[in-house]
């Protein structure tokens, strides 16, 4: 089948994608505001078009070791959740780095701490870029502001999994989950077969006999050898940070000013940004898209040409870290959010630009 353009929620945009990137399996568990990608899936019933398992397991523990177990056969496989239910699968996404095994995770946020709310928040930067679960490991972490890079990363996402052997997350919210928007829908890919997953994936437990057992797990109880392991682990985030970062920039050649935000937060600053320089004010907007690894040199190098940055997030203020990071004290770096599910306007983005910078004293 061929590539389609519709119009689509976010979330139910997503499952199409997935069904449509050759994925084996998802195993998920329904939470607001992401049911509708479970829901679409099993609407769709995938299995009879293209052979991809979707199961509803009873908690979204049982789903990230469903996930594990899927991955260690190099299989291409994926769960989503939200808030609360992602860090139900902490442990999991730690073992699963720990494995080296590819998958791909999507958690489009609500509020918090806690239940909290249903309504869109980013406050879960922190646990996606700083780990999540326990160890010194690294998710890919890709941040999608429309509808279309919510199908669009779906491929990208468990392509670099499987490049990397290192789960994949794509960090949403409730915005882009529940907005609908045109989509263009990709040509369907694929499933591989059992022959390529075996040339492909020569790590995979793929009931291989005659030769060297595959053991696939996290465990490994000589400390000297754990530390090797660890090297490798960090050796590889090297390399990812080396060769995946991915930003955007808008209007930041002449910008005195500069916007940080990702996600649908950097959809409002776009507008801030037109607003502002209407008015005569240079404001340019750099969305990191990748927001581990983080675009840290791209921003220490605007760092030296602008005035100041504010870092814009649905948050108390946890972006603004790393950009504090990179821009290493040259210019003043400050936050501005709205928590709980709460959302900013763009007149109001643009009064704690000057607020906090621009007529910072």
């Amino acid at each position: 089948m061929a590539a389609e353009i519709k119009l689509m929620k976010g979330n139910e945009a997503l499952a199409h994608a997935a069904i449509r990137a050759g994925m084996d399996g998802y195993f998920g568990y329904p939470i607001t505001p992401q049911s509708e990608v479970l829901e679409t899936l099993t609407a769709e019933n995938p299995e009879d078009v293209t052979g991809m398992v979707v199961l509803q397991a009873e908690s979204e523990v049982s789903s990230i070791n469903m996930v594990y177990g899927g991955a260690g056969a190099g299989k291409k496989v994926m769960t989503s959740s939200s808030s609360p239910g992602v860090s139900l699968m902490a442990e999991g996404l730690s073992y699963l780095a720990g494995a080296e095994l590819p998958c791909l995770v999507v958690n489009v946020m609500r509020g918090g701490p806690g239940l909290g709310t249903i309504q869109p928040s980013q406050a879960d930067y922190f646990q996606a870029t700083k780990g999540g679960g326990h160890g010194d490991y690294h998710l890919i972490v890709l941040a999608p502001n429309s509808v279309q890079e919510m199908v669009d990363f779906v491929d990208q996402g468990i392509e670099l999994a499987f490049k990397y052997r290192n789960p994949v997350m794509m960090l949403s919210d409730g915005i882009i989950g529940q907005m609908m928007e045109k989509v263009e829908l990709p040509d369907f890919k694929p499933r591989r077969t059992d022959a390529e997953i075996k040339e492909q994936c020569p790590w995979a437990t793929t009931g291989a006999t005659g030769g060297k057992r595959r053991i696939i797990t996290s465990l490994e109880l000589d400390s000297a050898v754990m530390e090797q392991n660890n090297e490798r682990f960090q050796a590889k985030y090297a390399e990812i940070a080396k060769n995946e970062v991915r930003y955007e920039e808008y209007m930041t050649d002449d910008a005195d000013y500069v916007l940080v935000a990702f996600g649908s937060s950097a959809r409002i600053c776009q507008k801030v940004v037109q607003i502002a320089r209407e008015s005569g004010i240079k404001v340019g907007l750099l969305r990191p898209i990748t927001l581990w690894p983080f675009a840290y040199d791209e921003i220490a190098r605007l760092s030296k040409q602008v005035k100041g940055f504010l870092s814009v997030e649905l948050n108390a203020g946890q972006m603004v870290e790393d950009v504090r990071l990179a821009a290493e004290g040259r210019v003043p770096v400050a936050h501005y959010g709205r928590m709980g599910g709460m959302l900013f306007s763009p007149d109001e983005v643009l009064d704690a630009l000057k607020e906090r910078i621009i007529n910072r004293k």
